[in-house]
């Protein structure tokens, strides 16, 4: 099999939309603001891995860093591509740190409630700190599943400095959800040492997972 040229490149928020919409279970963008890197395979758009700053306050908190200073990986939705999902990874965080020269921590989660268990942070060498504890979700009347965040008894949340509309919990139904395994990437030596006490180790692939 000859060799991929694997490139990746700023993605416009169209072509994220595009392809969170068709190649990932969620089939939908998270909420900005996003940091959205594209991947191309012999000059072919094969998908993004989008990082998300600031949709989680706290997410940093713990670590003593600034919003600036981190993010979350929020997506990677692909199509069917010829190069391992590891090498695209790595490829988006050397993109991004080079653009980025501050961040020093990103942040993932692989949810049980849809068989992940994080074999792809495990096979990049992400540091694994545990389970988050089991939280509320809700089922829309149109039968999505709604995060906790856009359901509020009064109708409207604000998001970015606007005011969202969303949705009552009366208008849905409220269900059980695992709690997330979180993993950490460090990306530098001094956050490295930090965190490296967190660690855990790696959750196995559940029986049923495809």
């Amino acid at each position: 099999m000859s060799k991929v040229d694997l490139k990746v490149d700023w993605a416009t928020h169209a072509a994220a939309k595009y392809a969170c919409e068709n190649w990932h279970y969620s089939k939908s963008l998270p909420v900005p603001p996003l940091v959205k890197i594209g991947a191309w395979e012999d000059g072919v758009f094969i998908g993004v891995v989008l990082f998300s700053r600031g949709a989680n306050n706290n997410l940093l908190k713990g670590f003593g860093l600034e919003v600036t200073q981190g993010c979350e990986l929020v997506r990677i939705a692909l199509k069917k591509h010829k190069s391992f999902v590891s090498e695209i990874i790595k490829k988006s965080i050397w993109f991004l740190k080079k653009e980025n020269p501050k961040t020093r921590l990103l942040v993932s989660f692989a949810d049980p409630s849809e068989g992940h268990h994080g074999g792809i942070y495990q096979a990049t060498n992400w540091i694994y700190t545990g389970k988050q504890s089991d939280s509320i979700e809700y089922i829309s009347p149109t039968g999505k599943r709604v995060h906790g965040r856009m359901v509020k008894k009064k109708g409207w949340t604000v998001c970015m400095g606007k005011v969202r509309k969303t949705l009552t919990p009366d208008q849905c139904t409220p269900i059980t959800k695992p709690g997330k395994h979180r993993y950490l990437m460090p990306l530098d030596k001094k956050m490295r040492k930090q965190i490296l006490p967190l660690a855990q180790p790696y959750p196995k692939r559940p029986d049923n997972a495809d």
